[in-house]
């Protein structure tokens, strides 16, 4: 009566409608694929089986093969392409293998599966290109095996004239038995007693043990590699070698605990996809992680090696082309680094399948990911242009001595986001890179380390010249800290009615050294004027009348006007 029925409401929707018989056909078999029969060897299909729409199939497979009603479970296969006398034995055995598949092979997530009979495509914002289309075959599961994908499928079919449904497709079913070769039970599992394997939530009574058992295994294999290390870099003579195994202590350990975790779940051990799944994620992205720490740490002990055996102490009494030398050691480190972070990110990825899966929904939206990397992203990158753009003009260079914000400091490295500066009293001032090229800075090194210094002494007009620049020369020379001595100079440099200011120049092998002989030529001249001539300190004058004494002409009284310091005094000539 059903299918009398929608003959009739088809025949009147072609009287209605404009389209031709050929259109309605083409537009049906975007709906399902037409087949003759399906499973003529399984008889009636049970009522526990579901097998409308793509989530109901799936969701009715893992419960019927949990439950291990593999039988049930074969009507929810496309057993077309074996003969209907071979469908039921080998349906039963092709869902007990692809139920472990499936178990095993990834965490299959079945809400993400359409809930509707013709598998719709649904997209809000439009940009897929099938929006709103009807799909009769969508991918289930992709799993990898002896290096080849293999795709896990679902078909819509329609035999005859009865209600088309939802099948695992043949393809998928040819390749079963590859897949349940690599992920179905490990020799482990095939001696577990059968009353460890009871359902307990979403693992079994075997698996809420071995989980627990599998993650301190691994962790106590991680903490005796951490161990063994710290105990060989202990043994180990001074030198380079030393240095290196005691820095990749925590990487090397990360790197045994990947291994062995993939060896026990390759050969030993499997889980379901759920755990395994995240679990093998994370083995990737710390075996990753722990390699690219190790050539990290190759790289800085290298550097270090170079450093100390080229350069030395990092200051700026090297000579230029070593500052410039360990500039660009550490530029080509940067680059190692760049080029090492972006090797884990692209292995990762590719590992992982991001873009395969939640990448896709992510990077569907280009304007999404270019504002979040224009907003978040924008110090960072400033800061690495920043950084490149110092390493190849040269500013600055490791081991110069630099003026910034009223700080000396010496240029102790350059890293992607800041640069370190050590201060003339011991302290690490971090600028981040884009802030330092932005502010003006002195770079006392930038040709030369030498550097020329003025002290300054204020002294009465009856100060003698010629004797303190003698002396100022003779204690300048026996200085070891000034250099250049034609270039020593003595001269007086401003005067007002009451004192003098007498400059002293000097040069000194580097900013420091010139500062210090500055001052320890002052502290000598001090000593000299105040041993030798004590008259030549500025002393207050006091002015007792404004009338011109040159004219002749004095007053009989005259009174000392009152201040702080001086008493009224009148005095009377005789």
């Amino acid at each position: 009566m059903k299918t009398l029925t929608a003959w009739m409401l088809l025949a009147l929707a072609l009287m209605l409608s404009p389209l031709s018989m050929a259109e309605v056909i083409e537009s049906e078999e975007r709906l399902w694929y037409s087949v003759d029969v399906l499973n003529a060897g399984l008889g009636e299909v049970p009522e526990e089986v579901r097998r409308v729409t793509p989530r109901e199939v799936v969701r009715s497979f893992i419960q019927l093969t949990d439950d291990g009603d593999y039988a049930k479970a074969a009507h929810l296969l496309n057993l077309s392409d074996l003969e209907p006398d071979d469908q039921a034995s080998r349906g039963f055995e092709v869902a007990r293998q692809l139920g472990e598949v499936l178990r095993r092979g990834d965490w299959l997530n079945v809400s993400s599966l359409p809930a509707q009979r013709d598998a719709l495509v649904e997209d809000p914002t439009g940009q897929h290109p099938r929006a709103g289309q009807p799909r009769r075959d969508l991918p289930l599961v992709t799993l990898d095996a002896d290096g080849q994908t293999y795709d896990i499928r679902l078909g819509r079919y329609r035999a005859g004239e009865e209600d088309a449904v939802w099948l695992i497709t043949p393809e998928s079913i040819s390749v079963v038995g590859l897949l349940y070769e690599k992920y179905g039970p490990s020799w482990l599992e095939k001696h577990i007693p059968e009353r460890f394997n009871e359902t307990y939530g979403s693992f079994k009574l075997w698996e809420w043990i071995a989980i627990p058992a599998f993650l301190m295994l691994v962790g106590l294999v991680g903490w005796g590699v951490f161990a063994l290390v710290k105990v060989v870099a202990h043994l180990l003579p001074a030198g380079m070698f030393k240095v290196f195994i005691g820095n990749v202590q925590l990487p090397l350990a990360f790197v045994a605990m990947s291994l062995v975790a993939q060896l026990l779940l390759d050969y030993v051990v499997s889980f379901p996809g759920m755990f395994a799944s995240s679990f093998r994620v994370l083995l990737v992205i710390f075996l990753a992680w722990g390699i690219g720490l190790v050539a990290l740490r190759l790289l800085d002990t290298f550097l270090l090696r170079m450093t100390e055996r080229l350069v030395g102490e990092i200051d700026d009494t090297k000579y230029r082309d070593e500052r410039k030398l360990l500039t660009s050691l550490y530029a080509l480190r940067r680059g190692i680094i760049l080029v090492i972070v972006v090797s884990v990110a692209v292995y990762i990825l590719a590992d992982i399948e991001l873009f395969e899966t939640l990448g896709v929904s992510l990077l569907a939206s280009a304007s999404v990911l270019t504002v979040l990397v224009g907003i978040a992203g924008q110090a960072v990158l400033g800061n690495i242009l920043s950084s490149f753009q110092v390493s190849l003009a040269k500013p600055i260079r490791i081991g110069d001595l630099v003026v910034f914000e009223d700080e000396w400091c010496y240029v102790e490295g350059i890293f992607y986001t800041f640069i370190r500066l050590r201060t003339w009293d011991e302290r690490r001032v971090i600028v981040p890179v884009r802030y330092f090229v932005s502010k003006p800075f002195q770079n006392l090194s930038s040709k030369e380390a030498k550097q020329y210094r003025r002290l300054v002494l204020n002294l009465h007009l009856s100060a003698d010249i010629d004797v303190l620049r003698a002396q100022f020369l003779t204690f300048a020379e026996a200085d070891d800290r000034v250099i250049e001595h034609d270039k020593l100079s003595c001269a007086v440099t401003d005067q007002s009615e009451t004192s003098m200011e007498v400059s002293f120049y000097l040069m000194g092998t580097e900013p420091l050294c010139a500062w210090e002989a500055e001052a320890h030529v002052r502290e000598k001249l001090i000593a000299f004027i105040r041993d030798h001539h004590p008259e030549w300190w500025p002393r207050e004058v006091v002015v007792l009348s404004h009338q011109d004494e040159a004219s002749g002409v004095r007053p009989t009284t005259r009174r000392v006007p009152p201040s702080d310091n001086v008493e009224n005094v009148t005095h009377r000539e005789p």
